[in-house]
């Protein structure tokens, strides 16, 4: 969601100044030592050593994985529990000729795990069909209803992709009509596990997997490794599905580390030179001059989960199956009016939620709780996070539907919205997710004390000392950063989860120039320190136009880019913060 959500134009410029309360600047304490040792030793930059050292990226092995990761750093597909009985299952299914349900999720994760694992099944010799729920309709995971479709289409095999862990009723009703079941799931699972054939995930309590943080698409491509290595296959024939499994893995925001990087470094390399006609087509049209992580997070990512969100999920997909240039054009062209509706609809809640917000003075309570209706709940918890976001409070929004309600919330670190949920749980239907995000059903009536209920626990807790933290990897001078020094940072690509964009603060710059851009949206700054200067950018900070003057010193923190325009390369800071200096 968070990579869903930018900026909503006039909504942003009349609540700008709520984006710019305290926030707490923390510099980690960088050992100089350890980064003069590594300079030396890896013959790299004094700027990379400096982020590699804070992030404990130091031992010989590890360091080598994370910067050139190859094809054998993957672990042992058959370390994961369950992997031998389900490859066993799905080989027998080949000699058999018997045909595969694969059963999937609405989302980027789950859209390239069915993706992958039909085309490689296929390619095996699997005959498969597809059931993806519709968001509006089903709602996330297995339902009884669709194991009846399933049946009723006589498949008597089921593997599910990016679910399933949870679903225990709807597994014993799939045994009840003679389905066995595959699970390969990446969610927590409870107590009790499903009674099906196979159940791999890596975060069940026996697990002797050695990462746990795969994505829905990364257990499919370990289930495909352990397949080819069973049949003794070449390894391009799981390794070519590395571009879409990296897709899955950077859209589901996992943590980009251990494994994920291998997939994600790995995959994009092939993205590059993809075969897949459906991601050619969508990356074209995006039209991102380079294919990294922000790329996948910004181009691709929204595209493929507004067909989910709009309720045209099986669009997606059908785009990464199709072998015809011309459909997959009409495809993509789809995904992007899909995600054009998602985005205008996004807006449109965005604006009635804080106009509900400002009447209600929302805004002075420890945590914002609203609910309504025509609300579009297959987009809420994109606008529950902007609201987080621009607040800094927890959030939960309900769209109303007859009696019922269905919502999202968001929340901030420090406070664990999962855990006050269960502390309300005689007013909800059902509800999931983790500590910073959950999905919630309701009956309408129950709502107002569901309300109370939240802001009483958010009003026990500290919630008031909770504040906006900028983590600053190192302070630097402008007459220390070459061009040279700036694109040593891209070794660190791809960035994402647990492996974000380095930031940098630098000190006492005059300003040299500032305009706002974008009718007033955005603020661009060129920064003087000494005789050395630099390019600034502040997304959604044009109103700080007004609150600085030519001549000004302030300290700044942001990320460092390349700005190329023409043959001519500039280091640019894009912002993150900036203060007027001590």
């Amino acid at each position: 969601d968070a990579q869903e959500s930018r900026g909503l134009g006039d909504v942003y410029k009349r609540q700008e100044w709520r984006r710019y309360m305290n926030k707490k600047w923390e510099c980690y304490n960088i050992d100089d030592n350890k980064v003069e040792e590594l300079v030396e030793q890896k013959h790299i930059s004094n700027l990379l050593a400096s982020i590699l050292v804070n992030r404990g990226i130091t031992e010989e092995k590890e360091l080598e994985v994370f910067l050139n990761p190859t094809r054998k750093d993957f672990y042992d597909p058959f370390l994961l529990p369950d992997m031998e009985i389900a490859v066993d299952r799905i080989i027998k299914a080949v000699n058999n000729k018997e045909k595969i349900m694969i059963y999937g999720d609405y989302d980027a994760d789950g859209i390239t795990s069915v993706s992958v694992l039909k085309k490689y099944l296929n390619q095996i010799g699997l005959e498969t069909g597809e059931y993806i729920p519709n968001r509006l309709n089903e709602g996330y995971g297995l339902n009884k209803e669709a194991i009846l479709k399933i049946y009723n289409m006589g498949y008597k095999l089921m593997v599910t992709v990016d679910c399933g862990i949870s679903g225990l009723e709807e597994v014993e009703y799939a045994n009840t009509l003679g389905i066995e079941t595959i699970i390969t799931d990446h969610h927590e699972p409870a107590e009790q596990l499903p009674n099906a054939i196979a159940v791999i995930d890596a975060k069940r309590k026996d697990n002797i997997y050695p990462f746990n943080q795969l994505a829905g698409v990364g257990v499919v491509f370990k289930l495909i490794q352990a397949i080819s290595i069973k049949l003794n296959l070449d390894e391009k024939e799981y390794l070519k599905y590395l571009d879409l499994v990296c897709i899955g893995t950077i859209s589901d925001i996992v943590p980009l580390v251990d494994e994920n990087r291998v997939i994600a470094k790995l995959g994009l390399k092939l993205i590059e030179q993809t075969k897949n006609i459906g991601l050619r087509t969508l990356l074209n049209i995006a039209n991102f001059k380079k294919i990294d992580s922000n790329a996948i997070s910004f181009g691709v990512a929204p595209r493929i989960n507004a067909c989910g969100r709009m309720g045209a999920q099986e669009e997606a997909l059908k785009l990464f199956l199709t072998e015809d240039k011309q459909e997959a054009l009409k495809i993509a062209k789809n995904l992007v009016k899909f995600n054009q509706e998602r985005q205008n609809t996004e807006k449109q809640i965005f604006e009635d939620v804080i106009q509900e917000i400002e009447k209600n003075k929302d805004k002075e309570k420890k945590c914002i709780v609203l609910a309504k209706e025509n609300w579009h709940h297959g987009i809420i918890g994109i606008v529950s996070s902007k609201v987080t976001e621009m607040y800094y409070k927890p959030s939960i929004l309900i769209c109303l539907e007859g009696d019922m309600g269905k919502g999202s919330g968001r929340s901030v670190p420090g406070f664990d919205l999962y855990n006050a949920l269960s502390k309300c749980n005689n007013y909800i239907e059902k509800f999931g997710g983790h500590s910073m995000a959950i999905g919630i059903s309701i009956k309408k009536e129950n709502f107002e004390k569901l309300k109370a209920e939240i802001e009483k626990c958010a009003e026990e807790s500290n919630i008031s000392d909770i504040m906006p933290i900028i983590n600053i990897d190192k302070r630097i001078n402008l007459k220390d950063i070459s061009i040279e020094e700036a694109k040593s940072l891209e070794l660190l690509e791809p960035f994402g989860e647990a492996n974000k964009m380095p930031i940098f603060l630098i000190q006492n710059l005059k300003i040299d120039s500032i305009r706002a851009l974008s009718d007033g949206k955005h603020l661009k700054l060129t920064l003087k320190q000494d005789n050395y200067i630099i390019d600034a950018i502040g997304f959604n900070m044009g109103e700080l136009s007004k609150q600085y003057l030519l001549g000004d010193k302030v300290d700044v923190v942001g990320t460092i880019e390349i700005n190329t325009f023409g043959n001519k390369e500039n280091i640019q800071m894009n912002l993150k913060d900036i203060r007027k200096a001590m």
